[in-house]
């Protein structure tokens, strides 16, 4: 499994690295949108007062053995469900990963959302159902905001479980910092507006499918990191069974040499005698 799981991080390293490019491209042309749209009106901008109903989308995985993986993203996600609560609002729970699912079913909180199946190689197609179900309840106010839990993989030895704010969409995610070069010039054809009504829930598909990406690589990362823990320990295991089962085996056959000379000697002492 270790072995395995080894290989399955390279491959999916490999789909978080593709992916960025396309990320950072889309937030590059928003911003390029928006700056010739000037005054952007979305409901998914909307920073609603008051808030009442706060979404939490929680990223698990479908298997076991990978150590404090799942652990450690439950406890931001009951941070975050607890950090809700204080503020005097309701949680809406939304979870991907059939440990996830299993933990809070157990504990018996209700799930508005739930999806299995596709920790380890999240498809595109996933993460778009997802995106367009939470996109869904924040326009008909189901949800106020929106945030998310998930593993943050930097590398293979760096992992760590973190939340982000989704929705409503920050401000400066939009527009930039505004210390950007100059910006190109664009002929948009249709209107700027209209393309950035087009762009944005694209945005928000583009960061659940991050979000599924770097948790299908940490939960791989942490898999191996476990495997490899179980392995070392099996190993010292086995020297130590060894050794000791060694240790009684020559305690053994000393006792039996020492009967064997003892027997010996008591027939030669009574046929002296």
């Amino acid at each position: 499994m270790e072995l395995i799981a080894s290989s399955r991080i390279v491959k999916a390293q490999q789909r978080v690295e593709a992916s960025r490019p396309y990320a950072m491209q889309l937030t590059a042309a928003m911003e390029d949108v928006a700056r010739q749209a000037g005054t952007v009106a979305h409901p998914l901008l909307e920073e609603r007062e008051p808030v009442q109903q706060v979404g939490v989308l929680i990223v698990t995985s479908d298997r076991g053995l990978a150590g404090s993986y799942n652990a450690n993203v439950l406890k931001i996600g009951e941070e975050l469900i607890a950090d809700v609560n204080r503020r005097g609002l309701e949680p809406v729970v939304y979870v991907i990963g059939k440990k996830g699912v299993g933990y809070f079913r157990f504990r018996g909180v209700g799930m508005r959302g739930e999806w299995q199946g596709f920790s380890e190689v999240p498809p595109y197609e996933k993460a778009e159902e997802v995106g367009r179900t939470l996109i869904a309840d924040f326009a008909d106010g189901s949800i106020d905001e929106l945030h998310c839990a998930y593993t943050d993989f930097r590398s293979a030895f760096t992992l760590r479980a973190a939340s982000q704010r989704f929705l409503p969409i920050a401000p400066e995610e939009v527009h930039g910092s505004g210390l950007e070069a100059v910006p190109a010039e664009y002929l948009f054809e249709p209107e700027p507006a209209e393309l950035l009504h087009a762009l944005l829930p694209q945005y928000i598909v583009t960061k659940v499918y991050a979000a599924l990406l770097e948790s299908a690589a940490s939960e791989n990362a942490a898999r191996r990191r476990a495997m490899k823990a179980a392995t070392d320990n099996a190993e010292d295991l086995i020297k130590l069974l060894s050794r000791q089962a060694n240790r009684a085996r020559q305690d053994e056959i000393t006792t039996e040499i020492l009967e064997i000379v003892g027997g010996a000697e008591a027939l030669t002492a009574s046929s002296e005698g």
